[in-house]
């Protein structure tokens, strides 16, 4: 009896650790969802809504270290001058506390490079660095 027991509850916490353990990986890149839809709109002001207070913005070779204001203006600038047709998220991958992503941007009939990092600040992950540059 004591056996049948211990099989039971061993075999019900394993199924727990493997829904729980699945459930974190799918949910592993969720963040890159909203990030990809609003780069996809072209919404500087719903993107920026993911800026850290201070980011690093990458856009054609030109790198600036700048707040979440600057940003927000730098991005609406880009799409204001490119408009997006479609982004699509390429390739992913991270840690926990950190992940990045590559994906690819159609806007204003160029293609471009979009390379993304976030990181956990408060619970929450932030966009840390974003670059876009156009692929030759």
């Amino acid at each position: 009896m004591n056996r049948k027991v211990l099989f039971i509850l061993s075999a019900i916490l394993l199924a727990l650790g493997v829904c729980s353990e699945s459930r974190a990986q799918s949910n592993t890149y969720d963040v890159f969802i909203p990030i990809s839809k609003y780069i996809r709109q072209g919404d500087a002001e719903k993107l920026s809504a993911w800026f850290s207070d201070n980011l690093e913005i990458s856009v054609f070779s030109e790198s600036n270290e700048t707040s979440r204001a600057q940003a927000r203006q730098i991005m609406k600038s880009f799409f204001e001058n490119y408009t997006p047709r479609t982004f699509d998220i390429e390739h992913t991958a991270g840690r926990s506390t950190m992940k990045y992503a590559l994906g690819t941007l159609n806007a204003g009939g160029e293609v471009f490079e979009v390379t993304i990092f976030v990181s956990i600040k408060n619970d929450t992950y932030r966009i840390q660095q974003l670059k876009i540059r156009k692929v030759e």
